[in-house]
């Protein structure tokens, strides 16, 4: 059974959300993480841009697939985790902590509302 913290938010595409005042901490889900596999590399080449919800922001790649990787807010791309940058392992490791892959400066935080909660991601993914 995959791990989901009940103090996120989710989106359908996998991807966790915690709120911090009007920045947004983005991850891709334990379920995620152990659908794709061994992470190889993170690419994100939207830092400084202004990307709307559902955009994509980056790209993970596992031994056997690259996947996108989306925004479930839309605001800023302030930051990219540089210590998976470093070590891709750390989404594998730790999704939830040291594996977090942005920061966005939300520009509509009432977006936050539509995500899933814990028991919703939980049904979605069985």
């Amino acid at each position: 059974m995959a791990n989901v913290p009940a103090n996120l938010k989710y989106s359908n595409d996998h991807e966790w959300l915690r709120v911090e005042g009007d920045v947004a901490v983005i991850g891709i889900t334990d379920y995620a993480q152990s659908q794709l596999g061994d992470i190889v590399f993170v690419d994100v080449p939207t830092l400084d841009e202004t990307i709307e919800a559902n955009e994509v922001f980056g790209s993970i790649e596992a031994v056997k697939t690259v996947s996108d990787a989306f925004t479930p807010v839309s605001g800023e791309v302030i930051e990219f985790n540089e210590a998976v940058e470093a070590d891709p392992s750390l989404v594998n490791k730790d999704p939830y902590g040291e594996g977090w892959l942005v920061k966005i400066k939300m520009s509509n935080p009432a977006e936050v509302d539509g995500l899933l909660d814990a028991a919703a991601y939980e049904a979605l993914i069985g």
